[in-house]
């Protein structure tokens, strides 16, 4: 293996806990520093990262294919709105962060979720980005969305019930 020479100069501790403190205050969950041949990657909690595109298992990744349901958006709502009295006893997906929703990848395509889809645990039901780091949401429940309790952009807090499912 070819690696840079072993530096004269110690590994500075108090930065590398002062980095970590800093993420752990601002919620943010990875980072990665260089300077010179000096290169920093920490990474901490859940690796709910967002994946760039091409990757197999997010909706995100096959635009083409998910750029289709765009229409039945508009014929969503209507089922909603006698779902909504009873659904607010039904189970949330919260979020687990403070920071900015997002419900589709980018702005020309579709929401990842909307009423009427069918979740698995591992289903993707939006973005949350806190301190420029987006992060994927799954919603960790089986069921049936009902209700979509946030708008595309708006902040939302740690713990906001974002999705009412129906099992």
């Amino acid at each position: 293996m070819a690696e840079a020479p072993a530096s004269n100069v110690p590994f500075n501790l108090s930065k590398l806990k002062e980095l970590i403190e800093l993420m752990e205050k601002h919620g943010v969950t990875e980072v990665s520093l260089k300077n010179g041949d000096e290169h920093w990657r920490l990474a901490r909690g859940a690796r709910e990262v967002f994946v760039p595109m091409g990757a197999p298992q997010m909706p995100m990744a096959a635009p083409a294919a998910v750029a289709a349901p765009a229409p039945v958006a508009a014929s969503a709502p209507a089922p909603a709105a006698p779902a909504a009295p009873a659904a607010s006893n039904l189970p949330a997906i919260k979020s687990p962060t403070v920071g900015t929703f997002y419900s589709s990848p980018s702005p020309e395509d579709p929401p990842f979720v909307q009423v009427g889809a069918t979740v698995k645990p591992d289903t993707v039901v939006c973005i949350v980005e806190a301190m420029k780091v987006m992060n994927n949401i799954t919603a960790e429940m089986s069921g049936t969305i009902v209700e979509v309790l946030v708008k595309n952009g708006e902040s939302v807090e740690y713990g906001q019930p974002l999705f009412r499912v129906k099992s």
